[in-house]
């Protein structure tokens, strides 16, 4: 017997032989390796498991609650599974159901996180007496009172790529427990002044009475430290936690959970750090790292057993995650044999490759995917395939590229050149390339254009009152839209942010100039700079449309939507 008195609360539970683990496996037709087993026998106490991709880790959570209920007389009640999505939740207790029943699948409990929040919030709010703040799951609601926040702050119109942005900062900021301090360095890697929208937009969803799913977390963390009553009432409910995904979980999530299994500490986690992709959603992996210090007396087990792919891409793997200096020391092993030889490909330029895949779709027979950074990257080869008739199927298509201000910044500079008299174009311009013009002056140039029918620019030129060196940038700039008209698409491009002063703007304004390499890439494809505006428009539309045929074996996705694939 194993003393567990060490976990207050909780008395000591017998830890059953392996012969009783492979009995129980026997009678629910179970097929676990060593490790599997191992993990699924304990029981009690803090437990981190590391499970390498493909090692069956939702197979040994599945079967260890069985394991608890049917060998550790466990109740079902007092046990508390949290995945990371609402589908995760549905699969795993359809498969608990598989195997041991639906009676015994309804006695569990599987939530998200946010499901754990919710049900924490609704239990202080009812010992209070009061209401709590309405959840609002419509992103377009928050969108505009972030729109409005922005516009207010910034003193210019958000775009959808912006919002997005701020959305990602927000989360960023709540789940990762951010100090002041912190959210002040965030703000400097920003474009915007991220803290003073963060504040107000808190301040409003207050105001209004609202929450958001990153305030469910925040406000459920703050009831469980300030109330013993709820705290003390589901640390009852639930002597048993146990956590899928763990590596994907933050900081104020670990926070919850850790409260959650308090003193007993019958905590189970069941990750691996070398899967975090979610950092840019604060997903805290070094929690993992430290396990041991914040739970003293923790097991650590590995489930090291790949079953997924084949030995030669398991060993490939294991030797590229080595270079991660900060994980726990595993490594992957193949169960499948070796199959077929790794081919590496090298190819010079962005060009060369989508040129080398538009030619492996064209010839796919098989299962093929495609995995890249962002949604992004991957628009030169959409490009590409449809100019082909190349079919393919595109995983999780975004459109916030063509709303990115770069994006726009470009399309406005090229319909201004196409239409030289129109004021409103010229006042989203003007201040980004090198008229040197200021606002007032600006505002009263369009006036004047408006009044003449004249070209924005000639105007400026004859009748705004302009010094010689501005009047000289003028004519300049002149010159360059005059340019335009004439330009191939990608070197229009080129002029506008070598020659017109548009580089020197992104430099000024603190962005990147990373979306012109794929406006470039879609330009080389058109001859005139209006029919790139029109493909640009086509793209748009085939990303946002859709693909007809889901049986495509040509898969595009970002390496985020790939997870569980």
């Amino acid at each position: 017997m194993v003393d567990l008195q060490g976990h207050q609360g909780q008395p000591a539970m017998e830890e059953q032989p392996p012969e009783a683990c492979e009995a129980f496996c026997r009678q629910f037709g179970l097929h676990l390796n060593p490790q599997q087993q191992e993990a699924v026998r304990t029981v009690s106490g803090p437990v981190l498991v590391l499970a390498v991709p493909g090692s069956g880790k939702t197979t040994m959570l599945v079967a260890r609650l069985g394991y608890m209920i049917h060998c550790a007389q466990v109740k079902p009640e007092q046990i508390l599974t949290l995945t990371y999505t609402v589908a995760a939740t549905r699969d795993m207790a359809a498969r608990f159901g598989a195997f041991f029943g639906e009676e015994m699948e309804r006695r569990l409990e599987f939530r998200t996180i946010n499901g754990i929040c919710a049900k924490v919030i609704s239990y202080y709010g009812n010992l209070i007496g009061k209401n709590a703040f309405c959840l609002v799951t419509d992103e377009k609601f928050l969108g505009g009172i972030l729109a409005q926040i922005y516009r207010s702050v910034e003193g210019k119109f958000a775009t959808e790529s912006d919002l997005k942005d701020i959305r990602t900062r927000i989360t960023y900021i709540k789940n990762g427990m951010l100090s002041p301090e912190e959210i002040d360095r965030l703000e400097e890697e920003s474009d915007c002044r991220i803290g003073e929208i963060y504040k107000a937009y808190c301040g409003e969803l207050r105001r209004q009475g609202l929450m958001d799913y990153d305030d469910q977390m925040v406000y459920a963390c703050r009831i469980l430290e300030g109330s013993p009553l709820t705290l003390g009432h589901f640390r009852e409910r639930y002597p048993y936690v146990c956590v899928d995904e763990a590596q994907d979980t933050s900081r104020i999530q670990h926070r919850i959970i850790a409260l959650l299994a308090g003193e007993r500490d019958n905590l189970f986690l069941v990750g691996d750090e070398d899967q975090s992709i979610y950092g840019f959603r604060a997903a805290y992996p070094k929690a993992l790292l430290d396990f041991g210090i914040q739970h003293p007396g923790a097991k650590v087990l590995l489930m090291e057993e790949n079953y997924r792919s084949n030995a030669r891409i398991v060993a490939a793997a294991d030797r590229f995650i080595q270079n991660n200096a900060l994980r726990h020391e595993k490594h992957m092993r193949a169960v499948r044999e070796a199959g077929s030889e790794i081919r590496l490909v090298s190819l010079k330029g962005r060009g060369a490759q989508y040129a080398y895949l538009a030619k492996v779709a064209r010839d796919c027979q098989v299962q093929t995917a495609v995995l890249y950074r962002d949604n992004e990257s991957v628009l030169p080869l959409v490009d590409r395939l449809e100019r082909e008739g190349i079919p393919y199927r595109i995983r999780n298509a975004e459109l916030g590229f063509f709303t990115h201000r770069v994006v726009l910044d470009i399309r406005n500079i090229i319909e201004f050149a196409l239409h030289p008299d129109d004021t409103e174009l010229f006042l989203q311009v003007y201040y980004k390339m090198s008229t040197y013009i200021n606002k007032e002056t600006a505002l009263g140039i369009c006036e004047m254009s408006r009044r003449d029918g004249m070209e924005v620019l000639e105007t400026a030129v004859r009748y705004g009152g302009l010094g010689e060196s501005v009047r000289r940038g003028c004519r300049a700039i002149q010159a360059h839209l005059a340019g335009l008209r004439k330009d191939p698409a990608w070197e229009g491009i080129d002029r506008i942010l070598q020659k017109m002063g548009y580089r020197e703007y992104l430099t000024r304004s603190g962005m990147g100039d990373g979306k012109l390499f794929i406006l470039k890439a879609i330009a080389r494809q058109e001859n005139s700079l209006p029919d790139f505006l029109a493909r640009l428009d086509r793209l748009q539309e085939i990303l946002r449309m859709g693909q007809a045929d889901p049986d495509c074996k040509f898969l595009l996705s970002t390496i985020h939507a790939s997870k569980g694939l």
